[in-house]
C-alpha cells in the first residue's frame, strides 16, 4: 500500500510511489490502519531529517508514534515550512541557525524560530501562507508558483518541479511572484544558508 505521506511545496500531503530524500515531523498524524487523519500538525516543531541516523530503524506509520513525512528535497522541505533537524543534521542546523542570526540580527533557539516560522507557513483555517514578491529578487532554493507550476529558483532560473525530481529549466520572470516559501526561511536563505537540492536539479555533464 502507497502510504499518504509525501510532502509538496505547496502543502499538499500525497499517496504516491516516489521517494524522498529527507524526512519531516509534525507529530501523530495517522491512526492505526497507517491512514491520514484531518490534521497536518500536532505542534509547532516541524522539522526535516536525515532518512538514516546511528543505525536507528523504525516501521513507517506505526501506531502511536509520529508520522514519517517526506520530502524530495530540503528545498521541498523548507517551501513546506520545516526547518533543520538539531540532532540528526546538527551540521546543518547550525549553519540555519547562524544564518537566522544574520538574518533577524540575533541567533535565538529552536522553539523561537518555531514560534516565528508556524505564524508565516499556515493560517488557522490550514492553509499555506503564501506571499507575493518580485521572482528576480528572491534568493536560490526559494519555490515560487509561475503559470499554476511550483518552481524553485536556482542559477538565475526557474526549475519545475515534479515529486520525482526537477525537470524543464525557464527564464526567471519579472514582476511580483506567489512565492510558496515562508518569508522568514527565505530571509535566511538571502542570509547565505545553503539547502540541500536533490540530484536532478545539477546539470549533467554531456
Amino acid at each position: 500500500m502507497t502510504l499518504q505521506n509525501r510532502v509538496q511545496p505547496t502543502g499538499e500531503v500525497l499517496a504516491i510511489p516516489a521517494r524522498g530524500t529527507l524526512m519531516g515531523n509534525r507529530g501523530i498524524l495517522h491512526d492505526d490502519h497507517q491512514r491520514l487523519r484531518v490534521a497536518r500538525w500536532r505542534h509547532p516543531h516541524w522539522i526535516s531529517c536525515e532518512l538514516t541516523f546511528r543505525g536507528r530503524h523504525r516501521k513507517v506509520m506505526s501506531p502511536r508514534a509520529y508520522t514519517e513525512l517526506f520530502f524530495l528535497d530540503e528545498v521541498t522541505a523548507m517551501a513546506a515550512g520545516h526547518r533543520v533537524c538539531a540532532e540528526c543534521r546538527r551540521v546543518d542546523y547550525e549553519a540555519f541557525r547562524a544564518a537566522w542570526g544574520r538574518a533577524f540580527g540575533a541567533q535565538v533557539k529552536a522553539g523561537e524560530m518555531d514560534r516565528v516560522l508556524h505564524a508565516a507557513r499556515v493560517t488557522r483555517r490550514r492553509q499555506q501562507v503564501r506571499h507575493e514578491a518580485p521572482a528576480d529578487g528572491l534568493p536560490a532554493g526559494t519555490m515560487v508558483l509561475s503559470e499554476g507550476r511550483t518552481h524553485a529558483i536556482r542559477d538565475g532560473a526557474l526549475l519545475e518541479y515534479t515529486p520525482e525530481g526537477y525537470t524543464r529549466k525557464l527564464t526567471l520572470p519579472h514582476g511580483p511572484g506567489t512565492v510558496l516559501t515562508p518569508a522568514p526561511l527565505v530571509a535566511v536563505l538571502a542570509a547565505g544558508y545553503r539547502p540541500r537540492w536533490h540530484e536532478s536539479a545539477t546539470p549533467r555533464a554531456d
